[in-house]
């Protein structure tokens, strides 16, 4: 039996994946977020201050719909590479990350527990790390396409210590945004 396949045949595996990974991606990376209720719209997020490195908040949204994109279309590129080594590896470290990837917004964002999702983004920082490496042994263009979110990953990571350094006292402090009102 002949395992070889025609450019055609691979472009269309290419595009078969694609069209799965990368919907697939930001829907997940924009529901992670969402139902965290992520970004300045949280009272008790908004209560926080703000590192002199933190971008405005429109930043945060472009920054990762644009990364949510690239990594679909890396993870495209590796699963159409049927056949190549370290490509089930590759995959299976990639959905570990991606889960770090989605915890860590209802940790920081819904439990408001900074210190937690420090260790959380701690091990989503190791776990990009060997998925970059794997993805460029896999597709090196796959693993490229990985280095602006491994960069942005390691700024979030500076972001919730600097954020934790600054706000020590409402770390795991629960805030419902309602009024409390008090009789007399």
């Amino acid at each position: 039996m002949n395992l070889l396949a025609s450019s055609g045949q691979l472009r269309a595996s290419f595009m078969r994946w694609l069209l799965v990974c990368v919907p697939t991606v930001v829907l997940l990376g924009f529901l992670s977020g969402t139902l965290s209720q992520s970004g300045p719209e949280n009272p008790w997020f908004a209560e926080l201050v703000k590192p002199a490195a933190y971008p405005p908040p429109a930043v945060f949204g472009i920054v990762w719909t644009v990364l949510y994109v690239m990594l679909g279309v890396a993870l495209a590129m590796v699963l159409a590479a049927r056949g190549a080594r370290l490509r089930g590896a590759a995959v299976i470290v990639f959905l570990a990350q991606f889960v770090l990837n989605l915890a860590w917004s209802p940790v920081f964002f819904g439990a408001h527990r900074m210190s937690a999702a420090l260790g959380v983004i701690g091990l989503l920082d190791i776990a990009a790390i060997v998925t970059a490496v794997l993805f460029w042994r896999v597709r090196p263009v796959a693993g490229a396409l990985l280095l602006p979110y491994l960069l942005w990953i390691v700024f979030a990571t500076y972001l919730n210590f600097a954020f934790l350094q600054a706000n020590p006292a409402l770390d795991g402090v629960q805030r419902s945004g309602a009024v409390e009102r008090f009789d007399i």
